[in-house]
């Protein structure tokens, strides 16, 4: 890939571009982590030296260049990179590690790393639509295992607890986020759950995930706690649930990922709810849970094997509720979008 698009190393600080290259996962942080892939072949991994252990353990065939703590960390890579070179940096880069690095190396002219990385991530080898399936299946047994989960008369924060702890149960490593919107706060897509009291009769956005290994799980439900609800929820529901499933049909190898967004959007706009659905359709997901390719007016960018998004229209009715279903989808070897997501879609209520 260096080689097609002319560029003469590819240097990658710690990130999911590092890992989908090298096995490698680290924090971000002061001292300065970067694997330098050059043309024609080479790899070496800079490392501080008290991660050196750690480094040689996940990624035994690089080959390994410590720094210490009085060395410069920067000269590193430039003694490996050499001079007046185009390179390749990781898009996620520390400004300050960036700009050291351009100054050390100057005059090199720098583009981001995904002008390489871009194209080999978005589309998902068969071990990795399993690892994202079994993602998937992990936040549906949360989702499953709310049965024992008290809503009414709680904080949204407490719930955020327990469905965190559900995906610890059910294999999850790490939880990235839980979001707890209820009622009112259903209508922020983004909310973050705070002290609101859930109250009968509300509708609560219901959006999780995390990783089980290093692949994302994400998935949303809209649940209604038991109670007299709002008269236009189920019919809001069932417009967003109709919304994914015409998406779900439209995704396709060849079609353009605008064009999936647009088939969710018009059914929203048939039922007079268009100006309320007022965010993309999706995003890709996989070492990241949002990553290329976005399905989004505007992107014409062909859906192809391999491809692994979210599908999540919502509904958004400020002051009153909203309500989003999400699943997890990746295009298989028969051209079609199978959803990894199996949680039931029904309007559940909860206690």
């Amino acid at each position: 890939m260096l080689r097609e698009v002319g560029l003469d190393a590819l240097l990658l600080s710690p990130g999911s571009d590092l890992t989908y290259l090298s096995a490698y996962r680290m924090f971000t942080s002061e001292r300065l982590t970067c694997l330098v892939l050059q043309q024609d072949g080479a790899a070496t991994l800079v490392v501080p030296g008290l991660e050196a252990a750690r480094a040689r353990e996940a990624a035994p065939d690089l080959a390994l260049a410590t720094w210490e703590e009085t060395d410069d960390s920067v000269d590193s890579v430039v003694r490996i990179v050499g001079r007046g070179r185009s390179l390749a940096v990781a898009d996620q880069m520390w400004a300050a590690h960036l700009l050291a690095l351009q100054s050390g190396l100057a005059p090199a002219q720098t583009v981001p790393a995904s002008t390489v990385t871009r194209s080999l991530r978005e589309r998902k080898d068969a071990g990795e639509v399993d690892a994202l399936r079994d993602a998937a299946a992990g936040a549906d047994r949360a989702y499953a295992a709310f049965e024992g989960v008290a809503f009414a008369g709680r904080a949204e924060h407490e719930v955020a607890s327990d469905i965190a702890r559900l995906l610890r149960a059910e294999g999850h490593r790490e939880v990235h986020f839980t979001i707890v919107g209820s009622g009112p706060n259903g209508a922020s897509p983004h909310h973050e759950s705070g002290d609101r009291r859930i109250q009968s009769g509300d509708a609560v956005v219901l959006d999780f995930g995390g990783t089980t290994g290093a692949y994302c799980s994400d998935i949303t439900r809209t649940v209604r706690v038991r109670g007299e609800p709002d008269p236009e929820l189920a019919r809001v529901h069932d417009t967003v649930r109709r919304a994914q499933e015409r998406a779900l049909g439209a995704a396709r190898s060849g079609v353009a990922a605008s064009a999936v967004d647009r088939a969710a959007r018009e059914v929203i706009e048939e039922a007079g709810y268009g100006r309320y659905f007022i965010h993309r359709l999706g995003h890709g997901i996989g070492l990241d849970g949002h990553e290329h390719p976005y399905l989004v007016a505007g992107n014409d960018q062909p859906l192809a094997e391999g491809m692994a998004f979210s599908i999540e229209p919502g509904i958004y009715l400020p002051g009153r509720f909203g309500v989003r279903l999400e699943d997890i989808a990746v295009i298989g070897a028969s051209g079609k979008a199978e959803p990894l997501n199996r949680a039931d879609h029904a309007l559940r209520v909860v206690d």
